[in-house]
């Protein structure tokens, strides 16, 4: 059958994705992974086809021009999953937030990816969890479609805590952003909205159930598979370290994306020196122009992948993104997560320190005395490394992704659907939502 993945322009979304376009081309079928043209380089470079849909070379330039969003909980964390700690009206602005936020990354994609799925005819859509042109495109050529989650699923536990919020409000004062813009880009294409093009007709979970988030939508388990993009081992890592080896890697995105990292790495790297330990700093190399002169037991390094490097190491440093936690869930290393409350960072890196697998930290708080002496506790104590082993055979123990190839394939046979009567041609809401989130009360 012919697969097309697809995935806004973010390449650890990607990341998470490639083993399972491995194991489909493996099996036999067609794969092609559809994005903007930004990422087209990226797509190849895994072994797949790139599709280029759209262009969004804006993205960065808002991001950078809006740094400071990172850092305000009220507009993009969704950590906090309590409905009594909520209200609906906070949660509604959230929302609103969220939903511009994703009608950014896909609305220069749906018009060329529904163009690309009319002619290719795909029989399976799977798409990242932020990529809601994946199941627009699926409704259009009638493909099943799955959901690729690189998160904990706060996205869709938060929608079911609004409804449930909701209750409590006046129907005429109800508002679900989310529904309405993509019940607005489906009608275009003759669809309508369901709750299937927020959860996907299955979801695919790489989470293990401890710390994972229990929904009400269909889901299948999958094992992550690290994968870092193309890398080369260099030789100080093929020998076995001679003493402690602590990593610390913040990511790309905060640099590429937001025009800097949250917190001062010279500083904790200077601090952590103090460790008895070789301390490996895996930066880019924009990064590592910042640090100036460092201590001779800490080395900065660049292209590194994690996956050569983790099983090496006794503690990961990182800033919360998604594949540095789950590469260190994967290798059983306990970890210390520095973060900004983004989407489900502090959620991810709380259920890592309520496992007993390892420590959170609001970059807010992060100062080098700070770090140093959480790093000093995990290592000093036996039983980080004993959870962490524990959670990475949990997390091990899950289907891999040539086990879940059959899942998709009975899916596929089961769950096409009727195509759309396509309309006409997209025209973006954007301008819209924009004004609907400028005037929205915050509550």
């Amino acid at each position: 059958m012919r697969v097309l993945f697809a995935t806004i322009p973010e390449k650890s979304h990607l990341f998470c994705m490639t083993p399972l376009a491995w194991a489909m081309r493996a099996a036999g079928h067609e794969v092609r992974v559809a994005s903007c043209k930004e990422l087209a380089d990226v797509v190849a470079a895994t072994g797949m086809t790139a599709v280029a849909t759209g262009t969004n070379d804006g993205i960065n330039a808002s991001m950078h021009a809006n740094r400071d969003a990172q850092e305000m909980a009220e507009l993009i964390s969704w950590n906090e999953l309590d409905p009594a700690k909520l209200t609906y009206e906070a949660e509604a602005y959230r929302a609103q937030v969220v939903a511009y936020a994703c009608a950014m990354f896909n609305e220069t994609m749906i018009p060329d990816m529904v163009e690309f799925a009319r002619v290719w005819r795909p029989d399976l859509v799977v798409w990242d969890s932020l990529t809601y042109a994946g199941p627009i495109v699926a409704g259009v050529v009638g493909a099943a479609h799955v959901r690729s989650l690189c998160f904990a699923d706060v996205w869709v536990k938060k929608r079911e805590i609004l409804r449930e919020l909701a209750l409590g409000v006046p129907a005429d004062e109800r508002k679900d952003p989310l529904a309405e813009w993509l019940g607005d880009r489906a009608e275009e294409f003759g669809g309508a909205f369901g709750e299937e093009l927020t959860t996907g007709q299955l979801t695919l979970d790489p989470l293990p159930g401890s710390l994972g988030i229990d929904t009400g939508a269909p889901r299948t388990p999958i094992r992550f598979v690290p994968y870092n993009g193309p890398a080369v081992v260099p030789d100080w890592l093929t020998a076995p370290p001679g003493r402690t080896r602590v990593c610390m890697t913040l990511g790309a995105s905060n640099t590429e994306r937001h025009g800097g990292d949250y917190v001062s790495k010279g500083d904790i790297l200077g601090q952590l020196a103090e460790l008895d330990a070789e301390v490996v700093a895996a930066l880019l190399p924009s990064q590592i122009e910042e640090l100036g002169t460092l201590p001779d037991n800490v080395r900065a390094v660049s292209s590194v992948p994690l996956h050569a490097l983790l099983p090496s190491c006794s503690l990961l440093i990182h800033h919360g993104g998604f594949g540095s936690y789950a590469n260190a869930l994967m290798y059983g290393v306990p970890q210390l997560t520095v973060t900004t409350p983004l989407a489900d960072q502090l959620y991810r890196g709380a259920g890592i320190e309520e496992q007993g697998a390892g420590l959170l930290l609001g970059t807010d708080r992060a100062t080098p005395d700070a770090v140093y002496e959480r790093a000093a506790r995990i290592l000093a104590d036996a039983s980080f490394q004993r959870n962490a082993t524990r959670l990475r055979e949990e997390a091990a123990a899950l289907p891999s992704p040539a086990e879940v190839v059959p899942v998709l394939e009975e899916l596929t046979r089961e769950r096409r659907q009727e195509p759309w009567q396509f309309e006409g041609p997209a025209v973006s809401r954007l301008d819209d939502m924009f004004t609907a989130l400028v005037v929205e009360p915050r509550g």
